[in-house]
């Protein structure tokens, strides 16, 4: 069984770091490096503290604590699930075998940079972010951002505890690069292309934890899977508080809809936006974008690195235990998007290379529960209006459809037409002006900015009006 969280420490953590004073040593060298990139690039607004919750156990028993908290004493730790001692390898060559609590040595590498990648997400996004507190619509929504960036902040601790206690030297150099590149930089960017975008509003934000935010859920699902068992127990935790940063995205964007609604059958208008919302024109812009740009970050649709990943048992599938197949597809071919003659299409390809389409497929189909959410609040504000997921092809600058322009419809187009139509399909500048007008901070008790509605409900049985964060 794994240890309640011991909150005596430095470090909090439920991995007996006290029995390992070297590692502890090491990890308590890395964390004021890690104050100093918070109070650098983290949130940016002063705050006194905020309603925040921490991990008190990670076991069926529950696992949060809710109080009032300075940011920088949040009791950011390293926490892994319960483990299961007769836990078997599910799936590829390994499969059957004892889960490793080591890592082998000719996977070192493959599995570092594993961790490299998901650890170089979590602080990128903080830094997204950094500077919407000045534009918060409320104090509730305020709340959830800072909730959001501690989470990530400690999910940056999770990859570097396994990075300094399993790779040795490499990955405490690794540790220290993680906060040395920042998002959006020029000179020393993040790694993947959507870490590097700008968060500039709150629409943004909405849009980033309802779509990229879930990329990670699936990311990280597949992570949990892995024969690695440190690094599946520690996935395993950090998914239950991935779905907090979901659940910000997804009721964040119901408030938005469901206020432009509410504006255009006051007002019998299609567009909202001189009223004071965001234009439900614009909300789908928004909404391309984001989703466009979060399929890239699965990668191409065929990968021989994801294939030997899966054989290898570093990396599995998105609920691998409830897959009807052998788990190890050696002999399995399935098809995947491809261009076909210059246009979208499919192809056969052996399933172990089409690992990223798969995986895309999952996430695909769990983004569109949430378009249907929001289509139900037009409905039942009596409006025809309708928001949709673009073309799997749309706006695509990885993989198969990376050469090509393809409209939300899947039309395929040149480049001259591509770029006369774009603005209809893809934020502009007007767009993104008319947008940040509406950014004006709301920072009393009780109040919410007019272009989204008040949530449904508060956090942890509070109400809307409690004061979740005590400014400076």
């Amino acid at each position: 069984m794994t240890a309640a969280p011991d909150y005596a420490e430095k470090i909090p953590n439920n991995v007996d770091l006290r029995d390992d004073r070297r590692l502890q040593r090491a990890l308590e060298s890395w964390q004021p490096n890690f104050l100093r990139w918070w109070e650098s690039m983290g949130p940016a607004l002063p705050t006194r503290d905020v309603y925040l919750r921490t991990a008190v156990n990670v076991g069926r028993a529950g696992w949060a604590h809710f109080a009032h908290v300075p940011m920088r004493d949040y009791r950011w730790g390293i926490f892994l699930a319960e483990r299961d001692p007769d836990r078997r390898i599910g799936f590829g060559e390994h499969k059957g075998e004892p889960a490793w609590q080591q890592v082998p040595g000719e996977y070192r590498a493959d599995l570092r940079r594993l961790l490299v990648i998901q650890g170089d997400t979590e602080p990128a996004s903080v830094e997204q972010q950094r500077n919407l507190g000045a534009t918060a619509p409320s104090l509730y929504d305020l709340r959830n951002l800072f909730q959001v960036n501690v989470e990530e902040g400690r999910h940056l601790w999770a990859m570097v505890y396994l990075l300094h206690a399993h790779f040795g030297r490499e990955g405490r150099e690794e540790a220290e690069q993680l906060l040395l590149r920042n998002s959006g930089s020029a000179e020393s960017p993040r790694i993947l292309g959507a870490f590097n975008e700008e968060t500039p509003d709150w629409l943004s934000f909405f849009m980033f934890t309802y779509f990229t935010d879930r990329d990670g859920k699936y990311q990280l699902g597949t992570l949990k899977e892995s024969a690695f068992d440190p690094l599946s127990r520690t996935c395993e935790f950090m998914l239950k508080e991935e779905a907090h940063h979901m659940m910000v995205g997804t009721t964040g964007v119901d408030r938005v809809v469901e206020r432009t609604a509410q504006l255009m059958v006051e007002h019998d208008t299609d567009d909202a936006g001189p009223c004071g919302a965001v234009p439900l024109a614009v909300i789908q812009k928004y909404l391309n974008f984001h989703y466009s740009v979060s399929l890239d970050l699965f990668g191409g649709e065929t990968s021989t690195n994801v294939a030997n990943y899966y054989t290898a048992g570093l990396k599995g599938r998105w609920a691998e235990d409830r897959r009807p197949d052998d788990h190890r597809l050696t002999d399995d071919p399935m098809d995947v998007d491809a261009l076909v003659d210059g246009r979208p299409g499919q192809i056969e390809v052996p399933a172990l290379t089409g690992l990223n389409t798969d995986l895309r497929r999952q996430y695909i189909a769990d983004c569109q529960t949430g378009v249907n959410r929001w289509n139900k609040i037009l409905a039942d504000a009596g409006l025809p209006h309708r928001l949709r997921l673009p073309h799997v092809a749309f706006n695509r600058r990885v993989g198969a459809f990376a050469a090509v322009n393809v409209s939300p419809d899947g039309e395929l187009l040149d480049d001259a037409e591509w770029q006369r139509r774009r603005g209809g399909w893809l934020p502009t500048e007007v767009d993104k002006t008319h947008v940040r007008s509406l950014m004006r901070p709301v920072h009393e008790r009780g109040r919410i900015a007019a272009w989204l509605a008040p949530p449904r409900s508060g956090i942890n049985g509070k109400p809307f009006d409690y004061e979740y964060v005590h400014l400076t």
